[in-house]
This record gives structure tokens, C-alpha cells and sequence, in this order.
């Protein structure tokens, strides 16, 4: 996402929640106003949520992994650095008794073996102690060409290594700046989205859990939990009370309650949402062919709920008008709730076409 397109999502989201805060309804049943909101603007906050929370996601994930490919190729030239400085220590214990003998020389030109080539004798002594003056010369600058050319290939990779630790804080500060921007981008787009479903009469901080379960984001969390053991944290609750599903369920069933709500002036009737382990046992037990194994119903899932009020009643207005409307939130009524068993109360959240909304 570009940063304008995230600008101005981030913008549509705190307007939008300036907007719902200021807008009413119809009255209900109770008697209090409702705030006017679009059902579909809960899928669009969801969106952005999953969106941002993805990006963040990929941008935590770059830096990390430009930190080890920075820090494996500052060991690798470490590595070359420490070598070399044992290759020059080497060389000079291999060296230093030939340059310690020509520096011997230069310091007492006037004694040993060199004296008869000093006096210009032209004899097999001066010839000898040309030549060994020309090899120790020659050795000598051996000595002195080879710690040069390490010298500078030390002062190479020592400047590569001090570019390459510039460029890794460089690196580092501009993805942690994304990281954070996107971050907060993140947050303020959960937090539009909570202040929503806050107006709209969810009861967020319900007993005792925290806006987190109703966070769009964590639905990864709370599916990594065994069917019927999903915690408070990862369930979301409902505008019915007493009801809760997993968070991008519960978004998407207030936002579809809203659009009911317009279209037949009232809520829809929950009988049941999330089912723990032994709620389903029980249900099992009380209602034999009409309850999934526990453990594999889509209940336990917080994925699933009954209804009441009209849509339990198969090809009655309320149940023909969720079957129409009901995919363009992702809730379904599945193939065998048609007729294995016959089941027209029982409706599911897709988060396959929830995805793609």
C-alpha cells in the first residue's frame, strides 16, 4: 500500500468514526436511538485492519531479515580482517631475521663480509659480498612490498567494513521507521474500528477481557486454539448479550445485524453463538441428530450461531432475505442445514469469502 492510499485510509477511518458518532436511526423496540452507521463500513474497517496489520507484518519480517544478511556479511569481513592480521604476523616472524640482518648492515656498512666491496677489491670476496648485498636488498624490499600490499588490503576491507555497518544503520533506521509508522497506522485503524462496534452497543471490555478480542488481527491466535477451548481473549462479544464469537465473525455479524435491522426495524434473534467443550457435550446428549460430535462443531469454532425471531423458519421473509444478503457480510447457511439435518436456524461465517469481501 502506498503511503497516500494508507493516508487517506487512516483519514476515512477517523472520519467515518466522527461521522457514526453524530448520526442516528430509527428507534427500536427499547425505545433508544441507534447511530446511523454502514453496515458495510465494519467490512471496510476489518479490511484496513487485516491489511495493515499484514503489511506491519511484512515489514517487521524485511528488517529482520536485513539485519542477519547485514550482520552475516559483517562476520564474513570480521573473518577476512582477523585472517589477515595472522598472515601478517606469520610473515613477519618468517621475514624478520632476513630484515634484521640488512638493517645490520645499513647500520655498520663498514665491517664483516662487506668491507672488501667497500674497498672496491676486485677480488672473489667483493664479488661474493655484492651478491649477498644484492640478495639481502632484494629480500628486504621483499619484505617491505609484501607488508605494503597487506597494509592496503588491510585498509580495503577495513573501509568496507565500516561502509557496510553505515549502510546497516541506515537500513535499519528507515525500516524501523516503517515498522513504526505502520504500527500505529495499524492502531488507529483497530481503534476507529473498536469505537464502532463500542457505538453500535458491543460491550468490548465485557467480562473483564480487553479490546484485543475483538481485534480483527488476532483471529491467527484464536484459531490456534482446539475447537471449544477458545479463551475469553479471542471471542468477540455480540450486541446480543450473553453471545460471542471469534473477532472477524463477530465484526461481520454486527455489520449483517445492522443491515437486518434496517431492513425489518429490529435485531436478529441469537439463541447461540460460541459453544465451549461442554456446552457442546451437553447439547449433544439433549439433542441427539441434531448436534455435531464435541470438539467438531463450528460453534466451537466461534464461527457459527442459531437465530430465532423469523429466520428459523425456513422460506419465511427474515430467512429468505439472510439467505440473499447473508454472503455479502460471509455468512452462510450451509448445504446440510437444508436437509441433514434440516436446521434453517443454523448460519456459519466463511472466513474464505469473509476474506475476499
Amino acid at each position: 500500500m502506498s503511503a497516500s492510499g494508507a493516508d487517506q485510509a487512516w483519514a476515512d477511518a477517523r472520519e467515518s468514526a466522527g461521522r457514526e458518532s453524530s448520526g442516528t436511526t430509527g428507534r427500536e423496540s427499547g425505545g433508544a436511538s441507534r447511530p446511523k452507521v454502514n453496515p458495510g463500513k465494519l467490512t471496510e474497517l476489518r479490511r484496513e485492519a487485516e491489511k495493515s496489520s499484514k503489511e506491519l507484518a511484512e515489514a517487521t519480517k524485511a528488517l529482520e531479515k536485513r539485519q542477519a544478511t547485514l550482520a552475516e556479511s559483517d562476520k564474513e569481513l570480521k573473518a577476512k580482517l582477523q585472517q589477515l592480521q595472522v598472515a601478517t604476523v606469520e610473515l613477519s616472524k618468517v621475514r624478520k631475521p632476513l630484515a634484521d640482518l640488512v638493517q645490520s648492515l645499513y647500520q655498520a656498512p663498514a665491517g664483516g663480509d662487506v668491507v672488501p666491496f667497500l674497498s672496491s677489491e676486485d677480488d672473489s670476496a667483493t664479488l661474493r659480498a655484492m651478491s649477498d648485498m644484492t640478495y639481502l636488498v632484494s629480500g628486504r624490499d621483499e619484505v617491505l612490498e609484501d607488508a605494503g600490499r597487506l597494509y592496503q588490503e588491510q585498509q580495503k576491507l577495513a573501509a568496507q567494513a565500516q561502509e557496510l555497518r553505515s549502510t546497516k544503520l541506515l537500513v535499519e533506521a528507515q525500516l524501523g521507521a516503517e515498522v513504526d509508522t505502520l504500527r500505529k497506522r495499524s492502531a488507529t485503524v483497530v481503534k476507529s474500528l473498536s469505537q464502532t462496534l463500542v457505538k453500535l452497543g458491543v460491550r468490548i471490555n465485557q467480562g473483564g477481557r480487553t479490546g484485543a478480542a475483538c481485534d480483527p488481527t488476532n483471529v491467527d491466535e484464536a484459531a490456534g486454539y482446539p475447537n471449544g477451548l477458545l479463551p475469553k481473549s479471542g471471542l468477540c462479544p455480540l450486541q446480543q448479550r450473553g453471545h460471542e464469537l471469534r473477532a472477524d465473525a463477530a465484526i461481520a455479524f454486527v455489520a449483517l445485524n445492522e443491515a437486518y435491522r434496517r431492513q425489518f426495524g429490529r435485531p436478529m434473534c441469537v439463541t447461540d453463538s460460541y459453544r465451549n467443550l461442554a456446552d457442546q457435550q451437553s447439547v449433544f446428549y439433549r439433542r441427539p441428530g441434531f448436534a455435531a460430535v464435541p470438539g467438531r462443531s463450528n460453534h466451537g469454532l466461534g464461527l457459527a450461531v442459531d437465530l430465532c425471531g423469523g429466520v428459523d423458519q425456513f422460506r419465511s421473509a427474515q430467512f429468505n432475505w439472510l439467505e440473499a444478503n447473508g454472503k455479502k457480510f460471509g455468512w452462510i447457511h450451509p448445504e446440510w442445514a437444508y436437509s441433514s439435518p434440516f436446521e434453517p436456524w443454523h448460519w456459519e461465517y466463511d472466513p474464505k469469502i469473509g476474506s475476499l469481501l
